[in-house]
């Protein structure tokens, strides 16, 4: 099917230009849906038609193969409302975590610190649980309102999302995340802020957010640091085409120049067999590799 004289289509859409890693050929048809109706629409044209589509907020956990995707992806980017009701902070799936965090902050309401340096969109977050400073989404989520891959609005409360480390029921559902509604407290804007500069200062010194990369892309193996098991396996700054285990965190493999999928898939099998060989520990990817 050709989509591209639709409203909100682009046809062979560079992914790179949309994923954090800067990584990625073209996907047949980019979609942003501006509603619900809309994204809801859409899922079931798409479906009808028989044409693979995902899902994506900002591309902040993808590795998207060099040969690009086939079919649609459908990004959230313009379904990106916030606004309060009571103690709630209300985001749309398409906003960004540092937005909702800041958000919350301009309304005296804490409990999203913890998000504000984490990239990422609402939708995402949903999905993988995201977390960091010893906060994750399912400290502050009430509830979660999403599309079934039949269409039907579904709400889970926090109890029924299956939050896990890294894992929820949008996974296990292939839900398409609407809205997400926060439970937040009243506090202190000037402590609050003063909070997320520190979370901010400590994220800048410890990570390498100068260069393209998808954020940790190890799990934390239990019992053990990703990082520190890299780095001690000798691997600090080891290099793989355009790919590089940073320097400055080893749980990150970052686009140092011009990386392809191909060059960040090949370094990230190395270091995975080093660390099972040096420590006994398999590390699980974070980061989910798309494409073909």
């Amino acid at each position: 099917m050709n989509y591209s004289n639709r409203e909100n289509v682009k046809e062979n859409f560079p992914m790179k230009e949309i994923t954090s890693f800067r990584i990625g050929g073209p996907v047949d048809f980019l979609i942003e849906p501006e509603t619900a109706e809309e994204l809801k629409n859409w899922m079931i044209q798409l479906k009808e038609d028989k044409t693979p589509y995902m899902v994506m907020g900002e591309g902040s956990n993808m590795l998207v193969s060099d040969k690009g995707l086939r079919g649609a992806v459908l990004r959230m980017k313009k379904m990106n409302g916030i606004r309060r009701e009571g103690n709630m902070v209300i985001a749309e799936s398409g906003a960004t975590l540092k937005a909702v965090a800041e958000f919350a902050r301009e309304e005296g309401l804490t409990g999203l610190e913890f998000a504000h340096g984490i990239p990422g969109s609402v939708g995402g977050a949903m999905t993988m649980n995201a977390g960091a400073y010893d906060g994750e989404m399912k400290d502050v989520v009430h509830s979660v309102i999403s599309l079934d891959p039949k269409g039907n609005v579904v709400e889970y409360l926090n109890e029924d999302m299956h939050f896990i480390y890294r894992h929820s029921r949008v996974l296990e559902d292939h839900l398409a995340v609407l809205e997400t509604k926060f439970h937040l407290k009243e506090g202190d804007k000037e402590a609050i802020t003063e909070k997320m500069e520190d979370l901010w200062n400590r994220r800048e010194t410890k990570q390498p957010l100068e260069w393209p990369s998808a954020g940790s892309t190890f799990k934390r193996p239990v019992g053990y640091f990703a990082g520190q098991l890299i780095d001690q396996a000798g691997l600090r700054g080891l290099r793989h085409g355009g790919a590089q285990v940073s320097e400055k965190h080893c749980g990150f493999v970052i686009n140092r120049d011009n990386a392809t999928c191909q060059d960040v898939v090949e370094l990230i099998r190395l270091v995975q067999e080093a660390v099972r060989l040096k420590h006994g520990v398999e590390l699980e990817t974070e980061v989910k590799v798309l494409g073909e």
